[in-house]
Formats: structure tokens, C-alpha cells, sequence
């Protein structure tokens, strides 16, 4: 019967009866009068929403209370050691390497050297080496600027120390003429001194140009010579 009404009126089964679907929505529309509050709504008066009052938060500046150092549980019992308040004495400092003023200490020739003057000095220390024991091991070592002013690093000869000197870092103690004892650090894997040398070199006034004969009287202990090289105005030897 659908069909037939749809036919007549000219649309298909599916628009009438998508049409019979408007129209009762239509009718249920009306009953409810829901175009009457729709209307009521768009006309009725917009009022804002109430706002929660914002509460401002009064920030305090932070008052920080210093806390004791944290002490190891071991030490908890045992009394703080203020080392500010302690001074050492000067009779219990260390007076085995004694050490020039700082200005008795030079670093720069007063004269110029030569080459002449180096081989010089050089050729008085080997002649000084052979009237030594030869049974005592020893070498010539000729000073230069690195040994003495820029580095104080002294190497020491590489056939001696594979010979002679300890195959570990030691502490080496140099003699002067004196019998004054100065300590330095051997560094085995470098094979020359480094810490101690400065000290010794400085207060003996060792100068770039020198030379020395460095003579092994026990294992870890040399005997040292100094032979000065000759300036323009001075000539001096220490043997």
C-alpha cells in the first residue's frame, strides 16, 4: 500500500517513507513546545557566572638554619679539630733540605756563556769523574736551561738507570760537597728526577751551562760535584 501511495504522489518507498519520519518527529515536537523554550532561551538576559574569589598567597622569606657538618658515626665522639686555631711549631718542621733565601736565589747568568765555556766545563768534570772510584758508578751531566731554570726536570742517563737506578719510582737522596742531603722523586718510567731536584739545584746555584758528576755511594744516594762554567769575567770550579 506504501508503495502504491509513494507511486502515486510521485517519490520511492525510501522518501516516503522518510517523510512519514518527519512528520511525526514534527507532531512530537509540537506536544512538547520544545520551539517555545528554544525561543524563551535565545531571548532570556546573559548574566556572568560567579567567580571564586582568588586568594593571594603571601610568601615569607625562607629563614635557613645552619646545620652541624655531617661527621663519619666513627668520629661522632670524638672532638672537633678547629686546624685554623693550630700553628706548627717551628722547631717541629723539617730542616733535612735546608734552603736558601729567596734573595740569595738567582736563576740568570751574570755573564754570558759560551760554547767554550760549556765544553770547558764539561772536560773538567770528566777529568774530575776519572780521579773517582771506579768501582763507585758515576756520570757527567751537563746542565741546561730546562734542567735548571724553566722545568727543573733533570733525565738522568738511560744506560745508568737501566743499570743502577731502582725499576720503580723511588726517593732518590743527593749529597753536596757539604755532606748536605736533599731529597728527590725518581720517576722510573721517565728516568729522572723531578720533585727535590728544584730545591737542590737553586740553593747550590746551579746555572745553565754548568756540569756535574753524580757519583752512586748506595743504591738510592749520589754523591755530587759541581764544576762551574767560566763567564766572560769569572772562572770557578768546586770539586
Amino acid at each position: 500500500m506504501e508503495a502504491a501511495v509513494a507511486e502515486t504522489q510521485g517519490m520511492s518507498p525510501y522518501e516516503a517513507a522518510r517523510e512519514r519520519n518527519l512528520q511525526e518527529n514534527k507532531r512530537k515536537m509540537e506536544a512538547l513546545n520544545l520551539r517555545h523554550l528554544s525561543a524563551v532561551i535565545k531571548e532570556a538576559p546573559k548574566t556572568p557566572s560567579p567567580m571564586k574569589p582568588k586568594r593571594r598567597r603571601i610568601i615569607e622569606d625562607a629563614v635557613v638554619v645552619p646545620s652541624p657538618p655531617r661527621r663519619s658515626r666513627r668520629l661522632a665522639n670524638v672532638p672537633e679539630v678547629k686546624y685554623a686555631e693550630i700553628a706548627p711549631h717551628r722547631a717541629d718542621r723539617m730542616t733535612r733540605s735546608p734552603r736558601r733565601p729567596a734573595d740569595l736565589i738567582y736563576l740568570a747568568r751574570r755573564g754570558s756563556i759560551s760554547m767554550k765555556a760549556r765544553l770547558e766545563a764539561t772536560r773538567k768534570a770528566e777529568e774530575l769523574e776519572s780521579q773517582l772510584d771506579p768501582e763507585i758508578p758515576s756520570f757527567v751531566k751537563a746542565m741546561l736551561h730546562s734542567h735548571v731554570v724553566r722545568g727543573f726536570w733533570l733525565g738522568l742517563p738511560s744506560h745508568f738507570c737501566d743499570t743502577y737506578m731502582p725499576k720503580q719510582d723511588a726517593t732518590i737522596t743527593l749529597v753536596d760537597e757539604k755532606d748536605e742531603e736533599f731529597d728527590t722523586n725518581y720517576l722510573a718510567y721517565k728516568k729522572g728526577l723531578s720533585g727535590g731536584w728544584a730545591g737542590f739545584a737553586l740553593y747550590h746555584a746551579i746555572q745553565d751551562g754548568d756540569s756535574t758528576v753524580f757519583q752512586l755511594i748506595k743504591p738510592t744516594t749520589f754523591k755530587v760535584h759541581i764544576v762551574r762554567a767560566a763567564t766572560d769575567d769569572s772562572s770557578e770550579v768546586d770539586e
